[in-house]
């Protein structure tokens, strides 16, 4: 079992990634993820996650997916980070058009003390930017996509990580990391 840390709320990047470094594949196609990985492979993970953050386009291709996954993932309260919500609401997202550090305050206290996990390659960046991310899980999944969206956008700057856990479950290995916070950094 990995030290996930339950009950102290932290702001975790969560990200499945192909060993190339995507984590998602041309036409931001994320099926080839679940072929891999379920709620199953490190159910601690989802045991200490309260709420998640989670950008536009993100949301949109996961319900496109959900449909077809059999395997769904509580990961708690869901918010959704965006210039424009819907027309039509969904009973089960809270659409948010603030800044991100309202949007992670807001998120964390629904987390009620477990760790907010944050989606999304571009709300992601900007909180690694703003200096609110505590750690980053990377799933590294055996299987190279050769294209997509990488783990980072371009442009993000350098983040320095201090590895803490490497846990392996089947043909996935789970990495994490620490932020490494910079004097004066608005982080949590």
């Amino acid at each position: 079992m990995s030290d996930v840390g339950t009950g102290t709320g932290k702001v975790v990047v969560n990200r499945a990634m192909s060993l190339d470094g995507f984590i998602a594949g041309p036409g931001h196609a994320m099926d080839w993820i679940f072929t891999h990985l379920t709620s199953d492979t490190f159910p601690e993970v989802m045991a200490a996650t309260g709420a998640m953050l989670i950008g536009r386009g993100t949301y949109e291709v996961g319900r496109r997916m959900a449909a077809d996954q059999d395997d769904a993932y509580d990961g708690g309260a869901q918010f959704v980070l965006t210039h424009s919500p819907p027309d039509e609401p969904d009973p089960a997202v809270t659409f948010l058009t603030c800044d991100i550090e309202e949007a992670v305050a807001t998120a964390r206290r629904a987390a009620g003390g477990k760790n907010l996990e944050i989606l999304g390659t571009d709300v992601a960046a900007q909180c690694l930017r703003r200096g609110l991310v505590d750690e980053i899980l990377v799933y590294v999944l055996p299987v190279l996509l050769g294209d997509g969206v990488r783990l980072t956008p371009p442009g993000l700057g350098r983040i320095e990580l201090e590895p803490f856990a490497t846990t392996r479950s089947g043909a996935v290995t789970m990495l994490r990391f620490r932020v490494r916070k910079e004097p004066g950094s608005s982080g949590s």
